[in-house]
């Protein structure tokens, strides 16, 4: 009887001074599902970082392009009557004469005879070439890639009160309006971009 009793006494000794296996088990196992949802939160948390971080600097991509077609656009040469067509706009790019930017190599009042549109790449491509006042054959045209990954662009032009999706002639319109039109799925957005040449009509 008395061995009974100490076996009891130590099995009591024994619980109060640690854990039991299936004790320490159960507790292992809780601590797992708990680092396994932490770790799930993190990447969701991760995740939505790398998407914000995305947008924002898709953003500002489209920011800075948006600021230079604005520039491009509002620096526009209007020519003169004897000059002919320094200005063509067609529904899916548009075709004038402006100021070289200085981002592009320009310097004072450099002009450059621009091409805007979409190739088979879908890159938004501006390509130029330097303004000469005589005819120079030899010269180089220069294409820069102002943004990617686009389906097209759709543009009008404003004449007196109608917007129309080809535009010639002497002068400039007096509105241009371009809007990105990017693939399906592609979760970038941007405003139509609505621009007026500072020198829309044509000088006497």
């Amino acid at each position: 009887m008395t061995r009974i009793c100490d076996h009891c006494d130590r099995a009591e000794e024994n619980r109060e001074s640690g854990f039991t296996l299936l004790e320490i088990l159960v507790g292992l196992m809780v601590f797992s599902l708990i680092l396994l949802a932490l770790e799930k939160g993190t990447q969701t948390a991760l995740m939505a970082f790398d998407r914000q971080r995305t947008a924002i600097g898709s953003q500002g991509e489209l920011e800075a392009v948006d600021g230079f077609l604005r520039r491009l656009i509002a620096h526009a040469d209007a020519g003169g009557i004897q000059g002919g067509l320094v200005f063509s706009g067609r529904p899916q790019g548009f075709v004038l004469r402006g100021i070289l930017p200085l981002s592009l190599g320009g310097s004072n009042d450099a002009m450059a005879d621009f091409r805007l549109g979409v190739d088979a790449f879908h890159h938004l491509t501006l390509s130029w070439t330097p303004y000469r006042h005589i005819r120079d054959d030899k010269i180089s045209i220069h294409n820069n890639v102002i943004l990617n990954k686009i389906d097209h662009i759709e543009c009008h032009y404003l004449t007196g009160t109608q917007w129309a999706e080809n535009w010639s002639g002497n002068g400039l319109p007096s509105l241009i309006k371009l809007r990105f039109v990017f693939p399906s799925g592609d979760a970038r957005h941007w405003p139509d971009i609505v621009a007026a040449p500072l020198l829309a009509q044509t000088p006497g």
